[in-house]
């Protein structure tokens, strides 16, 4: 199976996610306590080799809605590669999150980080740009650092639901929202909750192996900056719309501070769009999700290079106009497409079965709500411009996936194909959430 560090990462991701449970209504079947949770587990990938750590879970630390996760983790030994030297080395690193701190003093205000620090024996990278002609072949294998930081801060405006619930709770029995019936597809910004906000992005990559690549001319590359953005939700429950839409427009600027390779910025919009239909005998809930996302570099000069085969003022392949991955093209290998300008466009049909094997099995550490089947269509592409050329020989790929509302949060396993062959990823949410 491929793209294996992103599986591992996902775990990391998902293990938050679990506890940034919903506040919700005594009748939530989720056991609220204020103890600490430790628990130890185990993970093997050929990018990783078999690791191991043990994991930290505090909830309601400071406040009642916040949530405190941190791990560490160490892996065995691995042989490597490093300029055709053979060597070992060994997964290893540290990761921590804190989220939904309400600012004190503030009703609207929302505070939240996550960050790893991580050294990866063989991690996959994408370094140049690539509108379709980009292959597995291309790809850097190496040995190196993998850090990030984010921060954010949003505010909650008073207007719509803002105005009653900043928080955005909602009343879940058996994983569906009850008393939002009438909710979604309203007017924007006089219904629906509407957030401002701004995030600092911090990433730090090293190539250890970079002579074995002769395109790479440097030996890592650090980015930082600044995202400005407006969200907007109007539907009946965020997690898992059945109605409804959302939209997000939001700009990043890497302003070449610090240890920043190069400047660089970039500005993207999104919508979703929900239908409830009808539904059959053996489903709970049918749901067609569509999502469009674009977005364009405005800094990227292709008519300078940084360095041999990177464009000037360009963002790294993990950030900007980039498809492949677990939400956009999952049928490519992640961020195995970039170039200044990117289109993407989806469809989902999602089915909540009536059929729960998993519902009162009290062997399961959290509750499980219920189970989603959804076969999706992608098609998307990125391109040196902003044109007409973005919609011409699109890359498509199809596929099915498995999905669960497991402590509140959906948890899916997709599997896509596309014409470079198959991937699967593990991730949580529904892949058109921001």
């Amino acid at each position: 199976m491929k793209n294996e560090k992103y599986l591992f990462l996902s775990f990391f991701i998902t293990f938050f996610l679990f506890t940034n449970i919903l506040i919700s209504s005594t009748d939530n079947n989720i056991t609220k306590s204020q103890d600490w949770i430790v628990f130890p587990y185990a993970f093997s990938s050929d990018s990783t080799g078999l690791a191991g750590g043990v994991g930290f879970i505090k909830q309601g630390l400071l406040q009642p809605n916040t949530t405190l996760v941190a791990s560490l983790f160490y892996g065995t030994s691995q042989e490597i590669t490093t300029n055709y030297q053979k060597e070992t080395a060994n997964l290893s690193g540290g990761f921590l999150s804190f989220s939904n701190l309400r600012v004190p003093y503030t009703k609207r205000f929302f505070f939240s980080f996550i960050g790893l620090k991580s050294y990866f024996p063989k991690d996959n990278y994408y370094l140049l740009s690539g509108k379709g002609e980009t292959k597995e072949e291309d790809r850097i294998i190496t040995s190196g650092d993998d850090n990030f930081l984010f921060t954010k801060l949003e505010y909650v405006l008073p207007i719509g639901e803002g105005l009653d619930n900043p928080e955005g709770n909602y009343h879940l029995v058996n994983g569906f929202a009850i008393g939002r019936e009438e909710a979604g597809n309203g007017i924007p910004f006089i219904t629906g909750r509407t957030t401002i906000g701004i995030e600092t992005f911090y990433s730090h990559n090293s190539f250890e192996n970079w002579k074995s690549f002769s395109k790479t001319p440097f030996t890592q590359w650090d980015t930082n900056g600044l995202r400005y953005y407006l969200q907007h939700e109007n539907t009946d429950y965020d997690l898992n719309p059945s109605t409804g839409y959302q939209f997000l427009l939001r700009y990043s600027k890497d302003y070449g501070w610090l240890d920043s390779l190069q400047s660089w910025n970039f500005l993207e919009f999104k919508y979703n769009q929900y239908f409830n239909l009808d539904t059959f005998s053996f489903t709970k809930q049918n749901v067609l999700a569509l999502s469009l996302w674009t977005g364009n570099s405005l800094s990227w000069d292709h008519t300078q290079n940084y360095s041999n085969g990177i464009a000037q003022n360009r963002p790294p392949p993990w950030e900007g106009a980039r498809l492949g991955g677990y939400n956009r093209m999952r049928g490519y290998a992640n961020n195995i497409f970039s170039d200044k300008s990117s289109f993407y466009v989806s469809a989902e049909y999602r089915a909540v079965l009536d059929y729960n094997p998993f519902k009162k099995n009290s062997l399961l550490p959290v509750a499980i709500d219920w189970l989603q089947v959804v076969g999706f269509l992608e098609a998307g592409k990125v391109e040196d411009e902003y044109n007409f050329n973005l919609l011409k020989d699109m890359k498509y790929d199809v596929g099915i996936s498995l999905r669960a509302l497991a402590a509140q949060v959906p948890v899916r396993f997709d599997v896509a194909y596309g014409d470079q062959g198959v991937n699967a990823w593990i991730m949580i949410y529904q892949p058109f959430d921001f």
